[in-house]
């Protein structure tokens, strides 16, 4: 397949998706991923910004030494620390890029930077030299492309390209782009710069307007061959272009884009719930290709169309993105050895077997409630005993709730907070809000509730409710999750688990908040 047929996808799920407020992932939860996306065929896997913090270099350095089939990528600042940092924690990688960037756009130049537009320029130029000699495959971004002069865009791209970039990634930051012109914008650039031809055109699109996956097959069209994009179309704001989305556009119309993806489609449905299990965001049911409702028929008439013939109202197999997909189904009598291995296959492993011993001490306690478990439950169910690794200043002893017809709802909780035990009672609207007022008692956290939510992770009345909160305190916003046959106690683990989050360590730092 020639450069020109062949669609680069480029996942960010696990850097630019984890700026999503509350969305922060462990090193264990990145390798999952990494691996899911691996057995996906994604061609680059964005693991993190390896200057950001000890724990985002050790998260690249665990998913560089997991996934061995596709390249892993580091961001970085166009500054010497932030490129070698990206490429000590990329020394284990089979296939290493580092992707430097820069703002261009005069706004962030005379703001942010604070630089004239020469030095900008001068900057790039040092940061692609400085990553070339520490690794073979450079990207370069202009931050802010899509606010950025065409003539300043041409320039800079033109001599980042001649210092050593092999691909060119042109960012709508802000999601402000419309795809007219943002298509157009690329073509010009391929057409006017002269050594174009030496490097990929990517493009990497924000959802601020809705169009981001608009706007990346409105620049395919128009010449671009890599796409940046997410799982769930998760990031910061309203998100980036959807994977998903991305890749069966192109792939449904065949006629439109004749290009093609490397992606064993087949995976997307399991990726999508595992990344929605471990950030705690849960995916919209008209979500295209991922809702639970994306292939479901209500009307009679698309009923009747579709058993005649599927194609009337379908435009994609089900089975192609992951529905349906043959699942094995575990229960109480499944051994240690079937337990681990089915964790293999879904990409999981344990460092130690106290770690191992804990998950299937999980596992048995659900099966003694829930008589089929599916591959959900266990995504679930490890997500849940990873969170149990963090600093357990909260964790919940028992918990106790009243609610009847015509009588106020109550809840009596006992928590471990720094190792005493504390009992609190509380009333509430509902057994849920009860719970959750008796556990901000003994916490006296000061935290803001932002969001609550609760999702069945598989069917049937004994399936897990998967329950996510959102705290915010002083700014800094924390998802916690929990799963229980108990949708009390689900939202119960979830609180805590919030907790527990808000007062680990937290340093940081956001890729674009600082000039370079």
């Amino acid at each position: 397949m020639s450069q020109q047929n062949r669609l680069v996808i480029f996942d960010t799920t696990m850097r630019d998706g984890e700026q999503s407020p509350g969305a922060s992932m462990t090193k264990e939860e990145k390798v999952r991923i990494g691996k899911a996306l691996e057995k996906m065929r994604v061609d680059v896997m964005e693991a993190g910004f390896a200057a950001a913090s000890p724990g985002d270099f050790a998260a690249i350095e665990a998913v560089a030494s997991s996934v061995r089939e596709s390249t892993v990528c580091s961001l970085a600042r166009a500054v010497d620390r932030d490129i070698e940092q990206a490429a000590a924690a990329l020394k284990n990688a089979e296939r290493a890029r580092i992707h430097t960037f820069i703002a261009t756009s005069p706004i962030h130049m005379q703001y942010k930077l604070r630089m004239e537009p020469n030095a900008v320029i001068d900057q790039a130029v040092r940061a692609v030299k400085k990553a070339r000699g520490l690794v073979e495959d450079v990207e370069f971004s202009c931050e802010d492309a899509g606010r950025s002069e065409i003539d300043f865009l041409c320039r800079i791209i033109e001599a980042a390209i001649d210092a050593g970039a092999s691909t060119i990634n042109i960012p709508d930051t802000v999601g402000y782009a419309i795809p007219e012109e943002f298509g157009n914008t690329i073509r010009t650039l391929i057409e006017r710069i002269p050594n174009a031809d030496k490097a990929i055109f990517s493009v990497h699109c924000h959802n601020d307007l809705g169009l981001a996956v608009a706007n990346s097959l409105a620049a395919v069209t128009n010449g671009a061959r890599q796409v940046e994009c997410t799982i769930n179309g998760l990031g910061e704001r309203a998100g980036n272009a959807s994977l998903e989305e991305v890749v069966m556009a192109t792939r449904t119309r065949q006629d439109l884009f004749n290009i093609e993806t490397g992606i064993d489609t087949t995976h997307i449905v399991p990726t999508s719930r595992l990344v929605s299990s471990i950030t705690g965001f849960p995916v919209q049911p008209n979500k295209a290709i991922v809702g639970a409702n994306a292939f479901a028929h209500e009307s009679g008439i698309h009923q009747d169309g579709v058993l005649k013939h599927r194609e009337t109202y379908e435009i994609m197999k089900a089975e192609d993105v992951g529905w349906g997909a043959n699942r094995m189904v575990m229960g109480k009598h499944s051994g240690r050895a079937a337990f681990r291995s089915r964790l293999q296959e879904l990409g999981v492993t344990f460092e130690t077997d106290a770690a191992l011993n804990d998950a299937f001490a999980r596992f048995k306690d659900l099966a003694d409630k829930k008589h089929e478990i599916f591959d959900e439950d266990l995504q679930a169910l490890v997500t849940e005993s990873r969170s149990a690794s963090l600093p357990d200043v909260y964790s919940l002893v028992s918990l106790e709730s009243h609610s009847a017809t015509g009588e106020t709802p109550v809840s009596e909780i006992v928590i471990s907070k720094d190792g005493a035990e504390h009992r609190s009672k509380a009333e509430g609207s509902g057994p849920v809000d009860a719970a959750l007022r008796a556990i901000a008692d003994v916490a006296k956290s000061g935290a803001n509730l932002l969001l609550y939510s609760v999702n069945a992770i598989t069917e049937g009345t004994d399936s897990q409710g998967e329950v996510t909160v959102r705290l915010e305190k002083a700014g800094r916003i924390v998802n916690g999750s929990g799963a229980d046959t108990d949708i009390v106690v689900a939202s119960a683990k979830a609180y805590i688990h919030a907790l527990n989050l808000l007062v680990s360590t937290n340093d940081r730092t956001h890729p674009q908040n600082d000039g370079v």
